[in-house]
């Protein structure tokens, strides 16, 4: 019986493998593109909307685009009459909103919009869902979205813009070293966002008062500098289609959809639109899905490295960045999730990279290994410096303030100590796991900042951050202990952990059948299921 199962755990294995690896590039590795997003589409929409509205010289290249967007955002519509982020997605009132500012600028431009009887239904929902207040209380301090949102209803007329906050874009005329100490009240990834919707709250809102308007106003030419020396190759900031978005909106409303950065933009988004009419969050994910490819590989004790090219090995050692970034601020030596020019160096993927390496080096020649040694010791270097006071890890800034995205978190701690190995000072290690095990709840788990779970409360992700300080095998028996009972008495009654309500919808969508029966416990999804596994194999608690 146990031969049997071995033999079937091995073709699942050997199917797994060759589905993977069909799917890499020319050079080896792999692209990892996101599905289109309705929380893309709608900015997207009124970015371009908001240029042909306002700029009266420009053609009418980007109707197309307009009409197409709208069309994918007529089919994403949930029963309840919102929108969620993807079609997979519940609805959420801030996607909701950004589809009702898509529909109404895309009107005022070009004539068209969404039906009478969808904007209806979507209209009814927000007012269910509680209007800008909920919108506010869903992101509370941090005005990273809630603003931009606002913003995007502003310039499309739906609300005044005495609803918008005004943003300190003037504090970006300050070098990028000092802006933790500014208290500005955006993550540290959006800065560009906060120059451009600043600048429209000042020259669209009600003025300020003398000096802070006089010193606004002196501060707008260089501050839009910064939008300049910001802006990647690609145009897209981040990559991203929404950030892109709501930067290219702002300068169109203040009558500068012909400045260079937007113009830029306007071709990003051109440029990412999908065929199915859609835009994605990011463009792709391929250096961070490449990381994790690289390790799932090698995991099979039957692996024979042929997947190991000098290209992709070479590709993998170009992705790490080589300058000082001019997004962040960063110092050369970490990596970021694409090898697109909008990527930003972070602290999830240049462990991910780092542990990717460490596989490369046992499969390839000997005249990779020095780059590949350099290459590790220059992103140990360049993670040593992001560690915080605290003994966390953040995602992309060292120290920049409290908001979620810019704080230590878990998950990130977990990745970083895990590509460390036994190099990292001793010192430093102790206060990163001494900050883990102080943030491990009640129950035993660990909750992460990235990759929630969507079913969950406050979309969090237990399963998820467990997994990860699990695996990275850093914190004492004790909290380990703990760690492996919330797992084992969170399993799922289908043998498998996470997933919800919204995975029993997938399987009816899929199965093209509403009468499915997927039972009465949760369904679980195979990357929870994979994560929990890996956690308890690696702790010893699953022997095979």
């Amino acid at each position: 019986m146990k031969s049997l199962q071995i033999d079937r755990v091995r073709r699942s294995l050997d199917q797994l493998r060759d589905e993977l690896l069909s799917q890499r590039t020319k050079n080896g590795h792999w692209l990892g593109e996101l599905s289109s997003s309705a929380l893309s589409t709608a900015p997207a929409i009124s970015a371009l909307a908001a240029v042909r509205l306002h700029e009266s010289a420009v053609d009418g290249s980007s109707d197309a685009f307009i009409r197409q967007g709208l069309k994918y955002l007529a089919a994403q519509q949930n029963p309840d009459g919102g929108f969620g982020d993807t079609d997979l997605s519940h609805s959420n009132i801030a996607t909701s909103y950004l589809v009702l500012a898509a529909s109404a600028l895309a009107g005022q431009a070009i004539g068209e919009s969404l039906s009478s009887q969808l904007i209806a239904n979507l209209e009814d929902y927000v007012d269910r869902q509680g209007g800008i207040e909920a919108l506010r209380l869903r992101y509370g301090k941090d005005k990273t979205f809630v603003i931009p949102i606002l913003t995007n209803l502003a310039i499309a007329g739906l609300v005044s813009w005495d609803e918008v906050q005004a943003l300190p874009f003037e504090a970006a005329v300050f070098p990028q070293s000092m802006y933790r100490f500014l208290q500005i009240p955006v993550v540290s990834y959006a800065i560009p966002a906060l120059v451009a919707i600043g600048q429209a709250k000042h020259y669209m809102g009600r003025r300020a008062f003398a000096l802070l308007h006089w010193m606004r106003r002196a501060c707008v030419g260089r501050t839009t500098r910064v939008l300049e020396n910001m802006q990647p190759e690609s145009g897209g900031y981040l990559e991203a289609t929404p950030l892109t978005s709501f930067v290219v909106m702002s300068l169109a409303a203040t009558a500068r959809g012909d400045h260079v950065v937007a113009r830029k933009g306007i071709e990003f988004l051109k440029d990412s639109m999908r065929e199915d009419g859609g835009w994605p969050i990011d463009t792709n994910l391929a250096t961070w899905v490449s990381s994790l490819a690289v390790h799932a590989l090698a995991c099979d004790p039957e692996d024979d490295g042929q997947w190991c090219s000098e290209s992709f090995v070479d590709w993998h050692l170009d992705c790490q960045f080589q300058q000082r970034h001019p997004f962040t601020g960063a110092e050369p030596g970490g990596w970021g999730w694409t090898d697109l020019s909008g990527a930003v160096p972070d602290g999830d993927d240049t462990p991910g990279a780092i542990l990717a390496l460490k596989q490369h080096a046992s499969r390839i020649g000997q005249q990779h290994h020095a780059r590949i040694d350099e290459a590790i010791r220059n992103g140990e270097r360049w993670l040593t410096e992001l560690q915080n006071r605290d003994g966390g890890w953040p995602t992309f800034c060292r120290g920049w303030g409290k908001l979620p995205f810019d704080r230590s978190s878990v998950d990130l701690t977990a990745h970083a100590l895990r590509a460390f190995g036994d190099r990292l000072d001793a010192s430093r290690r102790d206060k990163a796991v001494c900050f883990i095990e102080r943030q491990q709840r009640q129950d035993g788990s660990w909750l992460p900042l990235w990759f929630g779970n969507q079913d969950l409360p406050d979309e969090i992700n237990p399963i998820y951050g467990t997994s990860r300080v699990l695996v990275a095998g850093c914190v004492h028996e004790k909290a380990q202990r703990r760690g492996i009972d919330y797992l084992v008495e969170n399993q799922n009654d289908d043998g498998g952990w996470g997933g919800g309500s919204s995975v029993s919808e997938k399987i009816r969508r899929w199965s093209g059948d509403s009468g499915v029966k997927c039972g009465e416990s949760t369904v679980s999804t195979m990357e929870e299921t994979a994560l929990a596994v890996e956690a308890l194999l690696t702790t010893g608690l699953i022997w095979h």
